[in-house]
């Protein structure tokens, strides 16, 4: 199996981390990490640098596609090279799958019209100008058509540990599961905002605001919600 794991400038690294250190581990798997071209690309901490091993060109037809979120990915999601290579490699995958705010390029990329999907909290309403039916309430959402997405960050672990079932049997998942000694027991239980107090939602918000309110951001966010509206508009006028 050949698992295509995108990376852009500014991916938050357990979206991506967590699901690899569990899918490397299936049988007979081959694991890449794509881009534009080889090379080195920055996480959103600016300090983590991982090595992109293969173009989109090379990788053409993936059996899994995995698209990690972050703070850059409205930027990402008007990026045609790289929603023209999900459309193709869709196609053809097994599964498609997103962690995080990567929904949004699955989205984007029309892969997600008028089917389910979750992504992280603050992104849910993004989701919904895609014409998806954004869920906030499940860690893992099957959309049908093996196009799954899992919400944030932490939640991609989740979604690497339910697809090793899918893929290769309880039995096998339930040894990497072991393997990796994956038992969660958080000391706090805020990991959702239907628990979380009001102080840290709000606390929560300003922490994730540093990296949204940086400027290439908003106008990347500015600029994809116009391009939707405009593909609304244009829409009714040729109907």
């Amino acid at each position: 199996m050949q698992i295509a794991i995108v990376l852009y400038p500014g991916f938050t690294a357990l979206d991506f981390i967590g699901p690899y250190e569990i899918l490397h581990r299936l049988p007979d798997t081959e694991v890449r990490f794509v881009w534009h071209e080889p090379g080195p690309i920055t996480a959103d901490s600016g300090v983590l640098v991982v090595g992109a091993t293969h173009s989109f060109t090379e990788t053409p037809s993936p059996d899994l596609i995995l698209v990690p979120g972050g703070p850059t990915t409205v930027e990402h999601a008007r990026d045609e090279l790289v929603l023209a290579w999900l459309r193709q490699a869709h196609q053809t995958a097994e599964w498609t799958t997103s962690v995080c705010s990567g929904s949004l390029l699955l989205a984007a990329a029309g892969i997600l019209d008028g089917r389910r999907a979750t992504s992280h909290w603050l992104v849910l309403p993004a989701l919904k100008t895609f014409g998806v039916t954004a869920v906030g309430d499940q860690r893992i959402v099957d959309a049908g058509d093996q196009i799954v997405t899992a919400a944030g960050v932490s939640a991609g672990i989740d979604l690497a540990m339910w697809l090793a079932g899918q893929i290769a049997g309880e039995s096998k998942a339930k040894a990497i599961q072991l393997g990796i000694e994956y038992d969660p027991q958080p000391p706090f239980d805020s990991g959702h905002v239907s628990k979380a107090s009001a102080a840290t939602k709000a606390a929560a918000t300003a922490l994730l605001s540093k990296d949204v309110m940086k400027p290439a951001t908003l106008k990347a966010s500015t600029l994809m919600l116009w391009d939707q509206a405009v593909r609304k508009v244009r829409g009714r006028r040729s109907a």
